[in-house]
């Protein structure tokens, strides 16, 4: 299989050699590390190396003599050497090394580095204490944000995190499983990635403190620095890898199941969703062991329950005539997961080897399934993690070497993003995990993690259950990246489960069941299927500006749930604000998070903002109080935005009639580019895709329309219906790859 690149990264591989150092000496580090005795202290010495991955990212390793070899490349970008740079030395014995446009000065006893910029600004400062101690760095005034998924608060000065990986009683009721990456963002323009995925982050002093694990002498920090946050999440991704471009339909809505009667009810549940034009786009199916009856025989086993699934092939092309895809869960992996899809020979026969284990899907993907569903591994070491992650893009790309992987992890560190998504974990179905997932959301985009969403209405059913609890949350994850219903009781998570009058099978004993699930009298609610088709509807028209989005993310790292921080950095109350973030440029989302709201406040920040659904302009900079019912939740569109919306679809790539409307909310100029591509396949490496540049100038009232020089594929002759917020009418335009100037 042929190696595939994004602009900048390669997608494949776990580690490489070190790149050719920039600044390599010796240290006197008397004491620097708990294995040397006390006698032999001063003799003792350590190797400094400054590597300038780019002119944003630097690399700082401090290792003992004994220990210099290839460092550890776990979930970082291979790339080429780079040049020696200048190393003067100071009348102080000091030394001043110049790193882009910055400066870095080294001092010894303590080892300190203090990183200037031109004008004297210390952007960063890092004391590597004798004796194997902790990293210190500097914090600065303003708020700190990332450390992976399921870390909390949102601002995490304050915290001590341990960095364990998985799902833990207490944190997993609220804030859903952890995935720890020692990633943190400082909103004053710096980042720190301490390259250990075991040890502790302290950040309850003044200053911050990074603690390795006992057995970890090496210290090897990453250093990055920019004048914005886009910038600064630039060089996160290009230290770690570019987000993979997805497939379109896994943008679509996800219905997952658990305990399954027949193979009657399998397909007549995709016949439903048809019927009653609710859009979806995949099946999901859990195995037997979490449930009485799932799609295998057993926990781990890739053979198909014959009681459900007793003639596969033939059930996947019924749900693929009917425009369903399909995927699998699957659990225990190996215990030491390691290696590639891509290994050969002896390598290859080791039952933990990826290329060994893989090859147990072969047979089932054959049949018809598209995408993997891979949960557990919470005890795996972070290698193996990430190998697991690797292994599912590598290894779909064998069996279908022009189809774009879909898989849905629990796990994962620093560069997951180039080849999986992932899901919060097993979360309690109450309103204070609903809130709190807000937050987790945009911390896992700020980490690198843009694929990402939750179960719908939460895993563990609570006596907090209800039907508004579940519309709540729909409506919230109709605005997430991943768009999937899972839990207990699943057919509590159907659309139109909550006028079933049961919510069997309900996998519980009566006594757990009448204290945690909602009373039969609440099972006939006739309101719940119709709000959930309002938002599956909505999601359909927004895929043309969710898919802009994804290609955005894949080509930038910004990720698609943002916070307020990214675009408002200036602001204090935007870049605190933990319960409401960008969806994409253009529209910020505020989800109705408390029992029986009727309204909701929202803090816009500067600017000038339009009501979604009243379609009225407001300014921002304040507090806004909006009314809700059960049906609505507040969405706000900045001045300038152009908001490319389709017509509704049952599944992604639905061919319809109706065209594209390109929504003005006037106010301010703005510009949007509007990507297309097949959604399936790698043509778009290959320059197979289009993209419409759309220019408004507020002050002409024009619309401005052209095609992109950078693709390759030729305009097709297609027509655009051109809304412009405010006004009455809209105007109908045809474009035939020409620019094109709309008036108003």
């Amino acid at each position: 299989m042929k190696d595939r690149f994004s602009r900048r990264d390669v997608l494949g591989g776990l580690s490489v050699g070190l790149a050719e150092l920039l600044f390599s000496r010796n240290i006197n580090a008397a004491g620097f590390f708990a294995a040397t005795p006390a006698s032999e202290a001063g003799a003792a010495n350590g190797s400094l190396t400054l590597v300038a991955f780019s002119d944003k990212i630097l690399r700082i390793r401090v290792v003992p003599l004994s220990k210099l070899g290839p460092a550890s490349e776990l979930g970082i970008v291979p790339r080429e050497s780079a040049p020696l740079l200048e190393q003067p030395k100071n009348p102080d014995g000091s030394r001043t090394v110049k790193w882009g446009t910055h400066k870095i000065q080294v001092q010894e006893g303590p080892l300190r580095l203090t990183i200037t910029a031109t004008a004297g600004k210390v952007c960063q400062e890092l004391r590597f204490d004798p004796q194997g101690g902790p990293v210190h760095f500097r914090l600065g005034d303003g708020p700190v944000y990332g450390m992976g998924e399921g870390g909390h608060p949102f601002n995490r000065r304050g915290t001590t995190d341990t960095m364990r990986n998985g799902q833990h009683r207490g944190d997993l009721a609220t804030y859903g499983a952890r995935v720890p990456i020692p990633w943190l963002i400082g909103t004053e323009g710096w980042g720190l990635f301490f390259a250990h995925p075991t040890g502790t982050l302290d950040l309850t002093g003044d200053q911050g403190l990074f603690v390795p694990s006992p057995d970890t002498p090496t210290r090897d920090v990453f250093v990055l620095l920019a004048d914005t946050p886009s910038e600064l999440l630039g060089a996160w991704a290009d230290l770690t890898g570019n987000p993979h471009m997805p497939p379109l339909w896994s943008l679509g809505f996800q219905q997952s199941h658990r305990t399954l009667a027949s193979r009657a009810e399998v397909l007549d549940e995709c016949k439903t969703f048809r019927e009653k034009k609710l859009p979806c786009d995949a099946m999901i199916y859990l195995g037997t062991g979490f449930c009485p009856s799932g799609w295998n025989t057993e926990h781990g086993a890739f053979v198909f329950n014959p009681t459900v699934f007793p003639d596969p092939a033939a059930m996947f092309k019924e749900m693929h005539e009917e425009h369903f895809k399909v995927i699998l869960h699957i659990v225990s992996p190996p215990e030491d997961l390691h290696g590639s899809v891509k290994d050969t020979g002896a390598a290859a026969e080791d039952p933990s080897n990826a290329a060994k284990y893989w090859l147990k899907h072969k047979d089932i993907q054959k049949l018809g399934v598209d995408g993997w569903w891979p949960d557990e591994g919470d005890e795996l070491p972070p290698p193996s993690r990430l190998a697991r992650n690797q292994m599912y893009w590598e290894g779909s790309q064998l069996f279908q070497p022009n189809t774009r992987p879909f898989s849905l992890h629990r796990n994962g560190y620093a560069g997951m993003q180039r080849y999986v998504w992932l899901w919060s974990g097993d979360t309690l179905s109450t309103w204070k995990t609903l809130a709190s997932q807000i937050m987790v959301g945009i911390t896992s985009g700020l980490s690198g993690i843009p694929y990402w969403g939750t179960d719908t209405g939460g895993f563990v059913p609570t006596k907090e259950l209800s039907a508004e609890l579940f519309v709540r949350w729909f409506q919230f994850s109709s605005f997430c990246p991943s768009f999937r219903c899972h839990g207990r009781t699943w057919k509590l998570r159907l659309p139109w489960g909550w006028n079933l009058g049961t919510y069997e099978p309900g996998e519980y004993d009566g006594q757990f069941e009448s204290a945690t699930l909602p009373p039969p009298q609440d099972l006939h609610n006739t309101e719940v299927e119709g709000i959930c088709r309002k938002y599956l509807n909505l999601r359909y028209q927004l895929l043309p500006y969710l898919y802009s989005t994804v290609a955005e993310t894949h080509e930038t790292g910004l990720p698609i749930m943002r916070a307020l921080w990214i675009y408002y950095p200036q602001d204090p109350k935007a870049t605190a604000s933990d319960d409401t973030y960008m969806w994409g440029p253009s529209i910020l989302v505020a989800p109705v998070i408390e029992k029986g709201a009727t309204q909701r406040k929202t803090y816009l920040p500067q600017g000038q903002w339009w009501d979604f659904w009243a379609q009225t302009k407001m300014d921002g900079g304040k507090d806004v109080v909006r009314d809700v019912d059960l049906e609505t939740i507040p969405l706000y569109v900045k001045a300038g935005s152009i908001l490319p919306i389709g017509p509704i679809k049952q599944y992604a790539d639905q061919k319809v009639a109706e065209p594209l409307t390109l929504r003005v909310f006037p106010g301010l100029n703005g510009n949007f580019s509007l990507y297309e591509d097949d959604g399936i396949t790698y043509g778009y490496e290959h320059g197979d895709f289009t993209r419409l540049e759309c220019v408004w100038n507020d002050n002409d009232r024009t619309l401005s329309l052209k095609t992109s020089a950078v693709q390759k594929k030729p305009s097709a002759r297609r027509v655009l219906v051109i809304e412009l917020v405010g006004t009455a009418g809209n105007k109908t335009v045809t474009l035939n790859g020409q620019p094109l100037v709309v008036h108003f």
